[in-house]
Order: C-alpha cells, then structure tokens, then sequence
C-alpha cells in the first residue's frame, strides 16, 4: 500500500511558498513545488538518498541538504542547470564573496565603454538606456573578473547579475515566457542598488542555512533525463520531481530574457538548437522544429503499454489541428511528450532500488480540447519499465477559469505515487 507524506495539498504544486525560505527564493523559476513539501516528504517516508531527474532550479535537492541528506539531480536545461549549480553553492566563502561582489562593483562604475546592441535587439526594449547602460557594464565586469566561471562565489555573482534583470526593466515580463513591453512597471530597480541589496540576501541566507545546520551533500549534473546515466553512482530510494506538463509551456522560452542579455542568445531563433533540443518534448514548437512523424513516434515498442489509446488521441488531434488557425503540432509533441518520459523511467529504473518509491507532480492536459490523461498513461508506463505499482493523488482541479480558456475540459493536478 502506498504512503502518503504529511503536506500542505494545496502547495504541493506551488513555488510560492518558497520565496520566503532561504536560499530557496535566490531565483524564481516558473516551474517548481514547495520544499518544506519536499521535506516532509523525505521525513515521512524515512528515504536517506534523493534523485531528481528534472532538477529544475534545485528544490528538491535544497530540500535534501536542508536535512543533510545525500541527493543527485539532472538538469538538461543547459540556463536553468547554471542556475540549480549557483544555489546548490549555498555554503560558499561569505569573506571571498563579500570581496568579489564590492570589486565587481567597482569595475563596473570605473567603466566609461557603451555597448552597442542590435536596433531589434529584445533587451534594447525592455530597459531604459541609462539602466541597460549599468547592467552591462556589471556584465563586463563579470567577465573580467571571471573569464572562467569554476567556483562557487564566481557562480552567486552571476546568478546575481542574473536575478536582478527582470526588476529592472519598465516593462511587464511575467508569465516568465511572455515579455509584454506595452505594460509598464511603476517603480523599477536601479542595476547597481539592486545587485547589493540581492548580494546581502545571499549572504543572509548562506548564514541562516548553515546556523540551521543545512549539508552540502547534493550534486547536479548538466544531462538529459531520457539518456542513459552513467555518470550516477549507486542506487537511491526515493524521487521527488515533476517534470513539465504536456500543456504546450515553452521552457526554452522562459529564459529568453537572461540568454540573451548575457549574448548567448540573439533572440527567439536561437532557442532551438540552444536549449530546446535538451529538453523534454512538451511544447508544440520543439515537436514542429524537429518535423516529427507521428507514425515513427507510436511505432517505438516504449508506447505498447498505452499504444491504443494514445495513438486514438493523436489521430484525433491530428484531426483536429486542421480546422484551427495555427495548426499546432500537438498530435506528434503528445506522442514525443510521452515517449521521452518512457524513456525516463526506463533509466530510472536502473538507479533506483527495489523497496524505492517516486513522487511525480503532474498534470493532465487537452490541447484543443481534445482529453490526455497523462497521470494515468505515466503510471502504466512506469509499471512497464518495471515498477511495482502507481497511485494518483489529486490535490486541485485546473482550468476552472472557463472565460480565460479555448476549452472548458476540466483538468487536474496532483501527485503520482511509483513503488518499485
């Protein structure tokens, strides 16, 4: 019989819990789950090894260190990996760091160049001249400072140069994937204060985890869950994640802003072969970029546990697409989505012993209204990768907003309990 944690249901699902913890809240992400969940989780069960294969910006893995626990996580988003590795570095050298911060500020001020940015250029537009003007000039300072980016406090001032871009801009930039530049901020944040003030909130919180005897025992690893991981010694006993939903949210989208202000990126084109390609198929984008096929896709022996019914949805998506405007590929990225995640728990399964258990946090989804039970077909298809049983835990219906939907097919999310 399956246990259940003590939790607070209702912010199973929710990162909004975490931006008053510390270190937690160092980068919100627009994926995420409550840790002090995640801890009682740990707590409940008694597991003493964690692995996340959808690491995230590293919730689950700071909910392990908090309890001096050992945990290993992936992260295939090659962004959002800098980002766990930087909060992962929580018990850095406050004394170095402190220094490196002031004499990156100094720099910075001392820098008289201009940088000239293309006309079109998406971070030209969301930031007043004189702002843009300071934030590059904390990024080239960066990079004087720290041509490699090898220790942990080269990483926190990275991250905070990062973290602080968002609240200086004058235009709207939430839902993290969406920029709206006709929506303008009251008040923004000046580069310069901003950086200090998030400076001292790490060195805050660095202090506050160690007094309340957090481990730096965890470990993140740039690689893609639906490859083979060699690189992970050992067995674990529980899994805490939740990977993205099939409901079309663009992951690569979501760091538009950061990438390409830090020219790793030029904009929007650049996201496919940079960071969509790592990722988890679940946006109608990355199944059209790769031009897949759908009867290649349901033709792959990973889908026999749920071939007849998924391949009902995709010809009926298929279907469907054709009578829309936008014609979105959603019949093959569904048949992608639940491919790779096939692929997941076949890998899992050599890393995980035999009395573990997994907690997935997952919801369903109906693009064009058409039905994807998706906790009930991951749960097949990890009995098929040899696990042992699977229960689904609902904790709140979605999509209950009928005016703000295309469709009016009542979803859920919750939490997807594997044995094995």
């Amino acid at each position: 019989m399956l246990l259940t944690a003590q939790k607070k249901k209702s912010r199973t699902g929710s990162f909004v819990d975490n931006l008053s913890l510390p270190v937690h809240r160092w980068f919100r992400y627009p994926a995420g789950f409550s840790a002090e969940w995640v801890s009682s989780v740990i707590k409940g069960h008694q597991k003493t090894r964690l692995f996340d294969p959808f690491v995230g910006s590293g919730t689950s893995l700071l909910a392990a260190d908090s309890l001096g626990i050992d945990s290993c996580g992936i992260e295939s988003h090659p962004f959002i990996f800098r980002v766990a590795q930087a909060k992962l570095s929580w018990d850095f050298d406050k004394r170095i760091f402190d220094d490196m911060a002031t004499e990156l500020m100094c720099l910075a001020k001392e820098r008289t160049d201009v940088i000239q940015r293309k006309d079109d250029n998406l971070i030209k537009k969301i930031y007043a001249p004189e702002v843009l003007i300071d934030l590059d000039k904390l990024r080239l300072a960066f990079h004087e400072m720290c041509p490699v980016v090898d220790s942990e406090e080269s990483r926190l001032l990275w991250l905070g140069i990062t973290s602080i871009l968002r609240g200086c801009s004058f235009v709207g930039t939430a839902q993290w994937q969406y920029v709206q530049p006709t929506k303008r901020k009251q008040k923004t944040k000046i580069p310069y204060d901003a950086f200090n003030t998030y400076c001292q909130l790490l060195l805050e919180d660095s202090l506050n985890a160690t007094l309340e005897g957090w481990q730096h025992k965890s470990q993140v690893l740039n690689l893609d869950a639906r490859n083979p991981f060699p690189e992970i010694n050992g067995t674990f006993d529980l899994v805490v994640t939740s990977p993205p939903y099939p409901n079309n949210y663009d992951y690569a989208d979501a760091t538009r802003i950061e990438m390409t202000f830090w020219q790793e990126i030029d904009g929007w084109k650049d996201l496919q072969t940079t960071v969509r390609q790592y990722l988890m198929r679940s946006c109608s984008q990355h199944a059209a970029a790769e031009r897949l096929k759908l009867d290649i896709l349901l033709a792959d022996s990973l889908l026999d546990p749920i071939r007849d019914e998924i391949t009902g949805v995709c010809n009926k998506l298929a279907e469907v697409r054709l009578t829309k405007g936008g014609k979105k590929t959603y019949h093959t990225m569904i048949a992608a989505y639940f491919l790779d995640l096939a692929k997941v728990f076949k890998n899992l399964r050599s890393v995980m012993g035999n009395n573990s258990l997994m907690c997935f946090v997952i919801g369903d989804s109906a693009p064009y209204g058409v039905y994807v039970p998706a906790d009930k077909w991951l749960g097949e298809l990890a009995i098929a990768a040899g696990f042992k049983s699977y229960k689904f835990e609902k904790l709140r219906d979605r999509n209950v907003k009928w005016d703000n939907r295309v469709h009016k097919v009542l979803l859920h999310e919750g939490n997807l309990w594997i044995e094995g």
